[in-house]
């Protein structure tokens, strides 16, 4: 199973930028026929920890490991850290091209949810990225089929954006699904 943990903004947060995303030069590009990858709203989320391909057997102790880290972030908290999707930029080059939406507000609460995370994942043993975590959104892989200049434009105009504020109340353990027909399956979650 390829496995990611990962926060989802609510409803309102993903209507509110979807509503910027179409007005960006990426988005005109994709409502054109220009084959641009825009993330799906339903899949939109900030990811904390990608675990990749993890054994069927070894789910109950990816749910433990999460489990343990909620209740810990729980256990140092007084609330939900508030949050909020707002700026952004690009990563890569040519084909490599991602366009991002920065998160805001109480981001150094995630930084420390994330920290957990990772923490108890190794600390069961079982595969996680090693990057270090930097709080975004991926909204499009515009790659090399929309000019640098368009793509320059849409983070100059992604600078401005400032969504409504949100509760970061659930850890999500979610299963994705490669190919023609990619999906997000919830596995479990966890209060925060």
């Amino acid at each position: 199973m390829r496995l990611f943990a990962a926060v989802y903004p609510p409803p309102a947060a993903v209507a509110d930028l979807a509503r910027r995303i179409t007005g960006l030069r990426v988005g005109a590009a994709s409502a054109a026929g220009v084959k641009v990858r825009l993330a799906d709203p339903d899949h939109l989320h900030l990811t904390l920890a990608f675990l990749g391909d993890v054994p069927d057997d070894r789910l109950v102790a990816v749910e433990s490991a999460l489990g343990l880290a909620a209740q810990a972030f729980r256990d140092g908290r007084v609330g939900s850290p508030r949050l909020r999707l707002g700026g952004g930029g690009s990563f890569g080059q040519g084909r490599s091209t991602v366009l991002w939406v920065d998160v805001r507000g109480e981001a150094d609460a995630l930084d420390t949810l994330a920290r957990l995370v990772r923490d108890r994942l190794r600390r069961a043993e079982l595969p996680h990225d090693d990057k270090p975590f930097r709080a975004h959104l991926t909204i499009a892989r515009p790659g090399d089929r929309v000019a640098a200049a368009d793509v320059c434009a849409d983070r100059e105009d992604l600078h401005r954006y400032e969504g409504p504020e949100w509760p970061a109340d659930e850890l999500v353990l979610v299963r994705s699904h490669l190919g023609r027909n990619a999906r997000h399956t919830r596995l479990a979650a966890w209060p925060l």
